[in-house]
């Protein structure tokens, strides 16, 4: 169950090291005005149908976003990393609109809940604000495009590639503890298909499968 911190003092370093680009004025009102919430592994910040009051930044931890279809499968998108806010939780925060999408947090995860009032006025008086903002959906619309451009001209055997080398880069490490379920959940295909692929991989030399975790030898 996710649970709000009340002492703030590590927040007050993190968000200085994290987001050094925001004037010290705009830094000090966010750390003042915002709510950190701990998330455990596996909770979810956000999910399809959900009003969003706040918008969120990651200040400790990993969040992966998922997009879901009518029949309830789901695509993964992006993740978003320390230092990093979630661009539809500040576009569906600012128009009242529910999400129609999924963050699930992949470790213990800090978020930083910043109500939709403060961030008006931020965007009248401080430019940094607004070039964050900016930057933030643009950041993510070349995540999408990234992710779109997958699926639309690679065969699944390249994506599964692709995948493999997103996920050594976003965790920094090239031990995956990561199931085969678990990717063909990501890539929005079947378990078999998944271990089949990787076991042509691990044929060709480019990874090794151990019992719970795959080890990224190169791609």
């Amino acid at each position: 169950m996710a649970k709000e911190l009340k002492d703030k003092t590590e927040l007050h370093s993190h968000m200085r090291q994290l987001f050094h680009d925001l004037e010290p004025y705009l830094l000090a009102e966010l750390e003042k005005e915002s709510t950190v919430w701990r998330f455990s592994e596996g909770e979810q910040l956000m999910h399809p149908g959900h009003y969003l009051r706040n918008m969120f930044f990651i200040t400790k931890g990993l969040v992966k976003v998922y997009r879901e279809d009518n029949d309830g499968a789901e695509f993964f998108m992006y993740y978003i990393k320390p230092g990093q806010a979630c661009a539809l939780s500040i576009a569906c925060t600012e128009r009242n609109e529910i999400s129609t999408v999924r963050a699930v947090a992949v470790e213990e995860t800090d978020a930083v809940m910043v109500s939709h009032i403060h961030m008006e006025d931020w965007l009248m008086r401080y430019k940094s604000w607004g070039r964050f903002v900016i930057d933030t959906f643009r950041y993510r619309l070349e995540e999408v495009l990234l992710a779109f451009d997958n699926v639309a001209f690679r065969g699944l055997d390249e994506r599964i590639e692709f995948y493999l080398k997103r996920q050594c880069r976003e965790t920094q490490s090239k031990i995956l503890t990561i199931s085969h379920q678990a990717i063909a959940n990501d890539l929005n295909t079947s378990r078999e298909v998944v271990s089949r692929l990787l076991k042509k991989l691990e044929q060709h030399g480019k990874i090794v499968m151990h019992r719970h975790a795959i080890e990224v030898l190169e791609l």
